[in-house]
């Protein structure tokens, strides 16, 4: 489905999401044309989900992230996930493996914010057994 001119073209968008189809078409010696029909088919068949913005938490007073295990009762899985999924402070919410069921990242304005987050509304959550946070100290790499 994704051949090698595909996957240089999503390299080339993984640095910078607003890089033209013109200006993609001269790093790659082809024509725009191309590069929009390419685009266009990795949009259509769900390689390209969304393009989106990178922010820098704190240049916005965000100054507490946190990446938030969750464990549920088995039978509560996909609907702690959901509800935890439509807090507005969630940025990433994602099932998964390991040492927690469910893991989530939580964006606020201080600590405080984030205590009343975890207890008020995660720890709230019917279902929920277990919250773990862990605060970032700085993020080495993004997308």
């Amino acid at each position: 489905m994704v051949d090698e001119l595909d996957m240089k073209i999503l390299e080339i968008l993984e640095k910078d999401g607003r890089a033209s189809y013109s200006e993609i078409a001269t790093a790659l010696k082809l024509n725009e044309s191309t590069i929009r029909k390419r685009v266009h088919g990795l949009q259509n068949h769900g390689v390209i989900k969304k393009f989106s913005v990178v922010i820098e938490p704190s240049r916005i007073g965000i100054n507490s992230v946190a990446i938030v295990g969750v464990d549920t009762e088995p039978a509560n899985l996909l609907e702690v996930a959901q509800k935890l999924s439509e807090l507005p402070d969630a940025k990433y919410v994602a099932t998964s493996t390991g040492d927690h069921m469910i893991m989530a990242e939580i964006w606020c304005k201080d600590g405080k914010e984030l205590s009343k987050i975890l207890s008020g509304k995660i720890g709230r959550i019917s279902g929920v057994k277990k919250v773990c946070p862990a605060i970032i100290l700085e993020k080495l790499k993004t997308f």
